[in-house]
């Protein structure tokens, strides 16, 4: 008998992580859950984290408290984001320790995670998804002035992602940028869909192949392929 899959979601926020969470748990996986301000505790289908990703030290010891309760995930989502306005006539003003911090929270620790996550892989049968969601939008592929290191952390990530899901694709272990849509392609960004997101990555999770790693979608649609600005 296969053990009971688990989820780590980090960044478990009351949208897309709350929505994530439930999709994956009406499948019969357990939840671990981190965030900033969870309140540390053990749940009906799993267990909550307090985890700081601005220090991406942090993650290695959060792994480990998710392999110590559930046992190691085979699904792990990356859904923390972090951004400090700029002035958008001068962005290089931007603090040090802002863009430092937001760095972390964008991508050190999304790095980290994703290395924590190819470690668990490697231990897993060959049943289990071994997939790894990092939960973006289209700056990647776009700027918005005000937002300079969130554009930067999430293309630094993008990279991350690309580069891994070529690398591991005959493991077995799949890497995905998760960045939704509307219909014609514009941002969704204040207005993403959590459920939307829940369902998508699902069908990620339970794909047996390594898809197309910049995963634009739109609600109650699915994957959609767009032109890069």
């Amino acid at each position: 008998m296969s053990p009971t899959p688990v989820i780590l979601i980090l960044g478990a926020g009351p949208n897309i992580g709350q929505h994530v969470a439930q999709a994956f748990a009406a499948k019969g996986y357990k939840v671990a859950l981190a965030s900033r301000t969870a309140k540390e505790e053990t749940t009906e289908d799993g267990i909550n984290i307090s985890s700081d990703l601005s220090d991406p030290e942090s993650v290695v010891n959060l792994f480990s408290k998710v392999k110590e309760s559930l046992g190691l995930p085979s699904v792990v989502v990356y859904n923390a984001g972090a951004a400090t306005s700029n002035d958008a006539k001068d962005p290089l003003s931007l603090p040090l320790a802002d863009f430092t911090r937001d760095l972390n929270i964008n991508t050190t620790s999304a790095f980290v995670a994703a290395q924590q996550a190819v470690s668990a892989f490697k231990q897993l049968p060959d049943s289990a998804s071994k997939t790894f969601i990092y939960t973006g939008n289209m700056l990647n592929t776009t700027t918005m002035a005000p937002l300079m290191d969130l554009g930067v952390g999430k293309s630094a990530t993008a990279h991350i992602i690309q580069s891994a899901a070529a690398a591991y694709a005959e493991r077995g272990f799949k890497f995905y940028y998760a960045d939704e849509r509307k219909a014609d392609g514009s941002a969704a960004y204040f207005s993403v869909d959590g459920e939307a997101h829940g369902k998508h990555y699902l069908q990620l999770a339970e794909g047996k192949e390594q898809g197309p790693w910049q995963q634009t979608f739109v609600k109650g649609m699915g994957y959609k392929k767009f032109p890069v600005v």
